[in-house]
């Protein structure tokens, strides 16, 4: 069951629990004092009703600081990196080894989970977790994302910034813009049968659906890079891109038959999809969804909307650190070593401040999400036959 920590005097009469027991939110103390803080009224169809937050972020940052818990870790990230191009090398011995041969599938799963690793390396050299020159974090990331994953950095830097600085807000939050799935009651679709059907099962196709993610990455990196308007390193970008998909492609006719080489690069970029999708989907979604005017705070914002996912080393090795998704968020440039002791002080300033702080398994989370989406995408097709959408009707 998912862990909360609650304000230590707070009884089981003030609160209420909402999507399926992963929040719980204070119901019956009196409004804030600083209007700030205040959620708009169209917040409460989100389910949170903030009644007592104090701006403290300030103070729980030195705290973090003192401790010395955003020091950078460079000799545990060049390990890492060591053993991430170790097992790389060892894939491409692997390949040559099996040659024209349907054995491919294996090396080309196992190639999948290493560019996804990969991916994850890049994202906290783009986070600046790494180095401490920022030039040195933001080659290295964007050479390991065009050069190893196939994706643009410049892509991935806009995209991603947007998603930090407005978890799961309507509007605000790509993340969570209308698409493949629906992941809030307030997009609209039409209310047909197929529609309906689709919608209340949306939530058991989301893994299905991450095996293309691996494609749209790719393709949305290159419609990114080839749009009007200035891009940052756009033709560098390109190049590295090319050399990348050439070399690859390159390599995987040369060495094996047609049909082999296509299956290869299916299997390859499905399974980086749904690891990449895997790691990514537990940490937001289910969690409430703000309306594009939300004045939430900074600090509430990011732990409110976020969900750690428990599991120790392995689990924070499996997801490169985003387990811990709610000091992800609060310290975005915290190195990966340092975020399991950071977590306790973000627990304790939790619980003096009466902010709900969710965590929970990883499967737990896999469970939560399916039944969110397939209730939010049943809001959707029809929001009269939905009780998520009746109870944060105003």
């Amino acid at each position: 069951m998912p862990t909360l920590v609650l304000l230590p005097q707070t009884s089981a009469a003030h609160v209420q629990r909402i999507r399926g027991g992963n929040i719980l939110s204070l119901i019956d103390q009196p409004p804030p004092v600083v209007p700030t803080l205040t959620p708009p009224p169209q917040q409460a169809r989100s389910g949170i009703r903030i009644n007592k937050v104090t701006s403290s972020y300030a103070g729980l940052l030195t705290s973090v600081k003192e401790a010395g818990l955003l020091e950078r870790c460079r000799r545990d990230y060049l390990l890492l990196l060591t053993l991430l191009v170790l097992a790389g090398a060892g894939v491409l011995v692997a390949f040559f080894f099996v040659g024209d041969s349907w054995l491919q599938l294996v090396v080309a799963a196992a190639l999948g989970i290493v560019f996804t690793q990969f991916a994850l390396f890049g994202h906290e050299a783009a986070h600046q977790q790494v180095f401490t020159s920022r030039a040195a974090n933001e080659w290295a990331a964007r050479l390991i994302a065009t050069l190893m994953v196939g994706m643009s950095y410049a892509y991935w830097t806009d995209k991603h910034s947007r998603h930090h600085a407005r978890p799961n807000v309507v509007n605000r939050d790509p993340d969570i813009a209308p698409g493949a799935i629906v992941f809030h009651n307030e997009v609209p679709t039409n209310r047909g049968r197929f529609s309906r059907a689709y919608g209340k099962r949306q939530g058991y196709l989301l893994f299905p659906l991450l095996l293309f993610l691996g494609w749209t990455l790719h393709i949305d990196s290159l419609k990114y890079l080839l749009k009007r308007g200035p891009v940052k390193f756009r033709w560098l970008e390109l190049g590295l891109l090319g050399v990348r998909f050439g070399t690859y492609i390159g390599l995987l006719f040369l060495v094996l038959s047609p049909g082999i080489a296509v299956a290869f690069i299916g299997v390859q970029v499905a399974v980086f999809g749904l690891y990449m999708g895997g790691t990514f989907a537990p940490n937001h979604k289910g969690m409430p969804i703000l309306p594009a005017d939300s004045r939430a705070d900074f600090l509430s914002r990011q732990v409110l909307t976020s969900r750690n996912i428990t599991g120790g080393g392995f689990v924070t090795f499996l997801m490169g650190g985003l387990n811990y998704q709610i000091e992800h968020h609060l310290f975005p440039d915290m190195p990966r070593r340092h975020l399991r002791e950071a977590s306790q002080l973000v627990k304790a300033h939790c619980v003096r401040t009466g902010i709900p702080y969710t965590e929970t398994s990883l499967l737990r989370s896999y469970s939560i999400v399916i039944r969110y989406l397939n209730t939010v995408g049943l809001a959707a097709a029809d929001p009269f036959t939905c009780p998520l959408a009746g109870q944060h009707r105003p």
